[in-house]
């Protein structure tokens, strides 16, 4: 009767354990999803900021050797 017990308070550590780990893994998803939603922002400004620099006139940009 002792082994019984011993095996499901070790399953019910393991049960607690694993939810645990579930819950860290949707945190850590959710997190990744607005990172993700955040880079793809900073890469899209960074293309506009790109793009308008790229139509500057020449008469507003600096020579190499300043």
């Amino acid at each position: 009767m002792e082994r019984i017990e011993a095996l499901e308070e070790r399953m019910a550590h393991l049960m607690r354990a694993v939810e645990d780990l579930s819950d860290v893994a949707a945190r850590q998803a959710r997190e990744i999803e607005v990172l993700e939603r955040r880079v793809r922002l900073l890469m899209e400004r960074a293309a506009e900021e790109e793009a308008i620099a790229a139509e500057a006139p020449a008469a507003n940009v600096r020579p190499p050797h300043w």
